[in-house]
């Protein structure tokens, strides 16, 4: 399998293994569209994402790869009491990584840094709060393969 799907494996691997404090099982996809129904349940999908390579001289390489997290649901309400808990998740996944910067299944990959994703500098969607009544945020992971 390729190293990027490998490393979003091990994402919703240590996703799922960790006790968060709003429940969720994450999942893998290359293309995390649901239907309205569906999304009146949480839905955590890592999504397999960019790559770069870096030479570093006389034959070593650094090779960085990006797995995007989406946090997405269309609550019954969209207020502040409904749409706190969603932001507060995506900020506790943040920082589950950045505490637990190696993956277990993986320890040769390290998580370097985490930030929302381009164009999301709010940390959520708010096209997506107004045209789809849905909160989406995505948290871009950088990870890079060491040794």
């Amino acid at each position: 399998m390729a190293i990027i799907a490998d490393i979003a494996d091990a994402v919703v691997t240590a996703l799922n293994g960790h006790t968060f404090k709003r429940p969720f099982t994450a999942m893998r996809s290359y293309r995390p569209v649901y239907t309205r129904e569906e999304m009146k349940d949480l839905h955590v999908t890592v999504v397999p994402g960019g790559y770069a390579m870096e030479n570093l001289g006389r034959g070593q390489v650094q090779e960085d790869y990006t797995v995007e997290i989406a946090v997405q649901q269309a609550p019954e309400a969209m207020g502040n009491a409904a749409l706190d808990p969603l932001v507060g998740l995506v900020e506790e996944i943040r920082d589950f990584f950045l505490a637990n910067r190696r993956l277990a299944a993986m320890p040769s990959v390290i998580c370097l840094r985490a930030a929302f994703a381009a164009g999301s500098d709010r940390g959520y969607a708010p096209e997506h709060l107004d045209q789809l009544q849905q909160f989406t945020s995505v948290l871009a992971l950088t990870f890079r393969v060491v040794g």
